[in-house]
């Protein structure tokens, strides 16, 4: 079974999909050691991460789909990728959708905002045209050369224009076919389940820590009729934090555990990265 076919199997039953971010082979080793069968691509992750710029659309198609084999080469997990814009108009999403197939994806999110986009938790989002992303849409679908690559269709209407217009949107993504329906940075919990009660299409809910919208348990997002929630800046946020306490404790003290930041173990880290199978390997060759 391909990952498209486990995601598509995933949607397909009970329970809530829980994703959290991941932006390297690290962070998604990491979230398939604790237990997660389902990852997320966060393009801020992978733009912070790989040249310390802002989610602001400044990483090119072939970045992502890079980053995203990356990741996929290190995990069996099925990983759901953040496309963006799609890197073009409907021509483009071609070529978007298979190199993301070709990156080993099993899903891809695409937005409605108009380029040069913006991190859907911050301010200053302008959109394209209703049509013009449900052409982005359709054209999504009928590239894929597996029905089990899933299209997510997100709008950033809400931060944009409002509610009723990310409604609208929405409908008219649902229209079009999309996989699954993201409704970006709601407000407020009675936003989020008045979107719950309009769609039969699976919806996809985004927990950003300190964003726009509140933070609710998994649990508590599938009462409310939710099918997929993704944590993505959860792990950023963390290793951000302690980088920070650690780099400042041996700048300052020289001890990089001053802070009391943990550390973790160098013994844990060497077996996550395999290389007790590296030298397995050398032994049987030498």
């Amino acid at each position: 079974m391909t990952p498209a076919d486990t995601l598509r199997v995933r949607l397909d039953s009970p329970g809530i999909i829980v994703a959290p971010g991941v932006s390297d082979g690290l962070s998604a080793q990491m979230a398939a050691e604790a237990g997660f069968d389902v990852l997320y691509m966060t393009g801020a992750g992978v733009s912070l991460g790989t040249f310390g710029t802002p989610d602001v659309g400044l990483l090119t198609l072939t970045e992502m789909a890079a980053a995203c084999a990356r990741i996929t080469s290190a995990v069996g997990a099925p990983l759901i990728a953040d496309a963006d814009t799609g890197y073009g108009n409907a021509l483009n999403m071609t070529r978007t959708v298979e190199e993301f197939i070709r990156a080993g994806a099993a899903a891809i999110q695409i937005e409605d905002q108009a380029y040069p986009k913006k991190c859907g938790h911050t301010s200053g989002h302008r959109l394209v045209p209703t049509d013009e992303m449900v052409t982005k849409i359709k054209v999504a679908l009928d590239s894929r050369d597996d029905a089990d690559f899933l299209v997510i269709a997100r709008t950033d209407a809400r931060k944009a224009v409002g509610h009723d217009e990310a409604m609208r949107r929405l409908e008219a993504y649902q229209e079009a076919g999309a996989d699954i329906l993201f409704f970006e940075a709601p407000a407020n919990v009675e936003e989020m389940a008045d979107a719950a009660r309009r769609f039969d299409t699976p919806l996809m809910a985004n927990m950003v820590e300190g964003g726009a919208t509140p933070v609710l348990t998994p649990n508590e997002l599938e009462a409310l009729g939710f099918r997929v929630a993704i944590f993505p800046a959860s792990g950023f946020l963390a290793a951000t934090e302690a980088l920070t306490r650690v780099y400042a404790a041996l700048h300052d003290t020289g001890s990089s555990t001053a802070d009391g930041a943990p550390l973790h173990s160098f013994k844990d880290f060497i077996d996550l990265m395999g290389f007790d199978e590296v030298l397995e390997f050398e032994s049987r060759f030498d």
